[in-house]
């Protein structure tokens, strides 16, 4: 069974777009809690929606892509070296990442030579194949969370405009929705109006909220928030940082300050540093990733605005040219719409037309062979 079937196999629930789009969260949880479901028959309902959202989410991707992979079939139907340089200027438009493009298209030629193929329609499944080997071999890197059975502490960082205060007030909001005490430190004492979005995220959210004053020590934020996060017995500390990168000696010292009080209260934490990105701004996502991990290590990245960039590549160019995995991802502006990065879900939305076309395809041939 082909990599494309087995997907569709895997995504193919028993309910449409429009039952999952009408199906609401709570309406799920108020069935369940009134016996009208099983346990199995939610969690069904639970992975069916979160698959729904990337598709929804990766529309623009997908639907770019497939235009410009059909656009270049019906243009070279014979493989050769300018169709080879055809499609690394699709994968390089759609943000695959230069150095990942390159090793792709190089990948492809050997195997295009390995099993003689010479009509590019050949290639077109083992294209979207040969991108997900490419993402699964840095799998020694962990996309799960390093929560912790007591207080976990979360660093996040990222440049002013990305959305790294609303990812804060999502992420917040999905903890306390596991049932979690979660506070929330305003360590962005630099940008007017950081520490009252913060606090206005906080009570939407019911996460308590560690200030002090504009132009406050950061690090003494932070410090105050791990020690009182300690006495309350909280779950998760969640501390917002500047999103100055115009300095990277100034943000270096900064984050290292906060770092260092961090550990005189917990030797292991902070237990993740977060990098929010903003996924329209494409390979200028990529370039302050690498000078954020230049300052400080990031273990995870958070993907805002997935949904309104046309880009999804990014996702690749990250994990494979960085080794950072993705562990959050925006699809949409709800507070629901932050979800967990899974590359199932990913790798589907982003070709679930081509997955359908090359299973419709198969079937075609079978009848035919019949």
């Amino acid at each position: 069974m082909s990599l494309f079937n087995r997907l569709k196999r895997k995504f193919s629930g028993k309910h449409s777009d429009e039952e999952i789009e009408k199906k609401e969260s709570e309406e799920l949880s108020n069935e369940l809690d009134d016996g009208l479901i099983s346990i199995e028959e939610f969690e069904e309902w639970e992975q069916e929606q979160i698959g729904y959202k990337f598709r929804m989410g990766l529309e623009k991707s997908r639907e770019r892509f497939q235009v410009q992979i059909n656009q270049l079939m019906a243009t070279y139907r014979t493989v050769d070296e300018d169709f080879f340089e055809a499609l690394e200027e699709v994968l390089i438009s759609a943000d695959v990442g230069f150095n990942t493009v390159m090793e792709l298209t190089d990948e492809l030629r050997d195997y295009a030579k390995l099993k003689n193929i010479t009509e590019t329609a050949d290639l077109k499944e083992v294209i979207v194949e040969k991108m997900i080997e490419i993402y699964e071999r840095n799998n020694h890197i962990s996309e799960e969370m390093n929560m912790q059975e007591d207080l976990t502490v979360i660093l996040v960082v990222g440049v002013n405009g990305v959305g790294k205060t609303t990812s804060i007030g999502k992420l917040a909001h999905r903890y306390v929705k596991e049932g979690k005490s979660v506070m929330l430190a305003a360590g962005d004492t630099f940008r007017a109006g950081a520490i009252n979005q913060l606090q206005v995220w906080g009570d939407r959210v019911g996460a308590d909220v560690i200030k002090q004053s504009e132009g406050s020590d950061p690090a003494a934020v932070v410090f105050d928030a791990v020690n009182a996060a300690k006495r309350r017995g909280t779950d998760v500390l969640i501390c917002d940082t500047a999103g100055r990168l115009q300095n990277k000696g100034n943000l270096m010292k900064e984050l290292e300050k906060i770092k260092n009080v961090i550990k005189k209260v917990d030797e292991n934490a902070p237990h993740e540093v977060l990098l929010v990105l903003d996924a329209t701004t494409g390979q200028n996502a990529l370039s302050q990733a690498k000078a954020f991990n230049d300052v400080t290590e990031i273990t995870g990245i958070v993907l805002t605005k997935l949904d309104g960039t046309a880009k999804g590549g990014i996702v690749l160019a990250i994990k494979n040219e960085l080794g950072i995995p993705v562990k959050f991802v925006g699809l949409g502006e709800k507070i629901d719409d932050l979800e967990v990065f899974s590359a199932e879900n990913y790798v589907y939305g982003l070709f679930s037309d081509m997955i359908a076309e090359a299973s419709d395809d198969e079937k075609s041939e079978n009848v035919d062979d019949k």
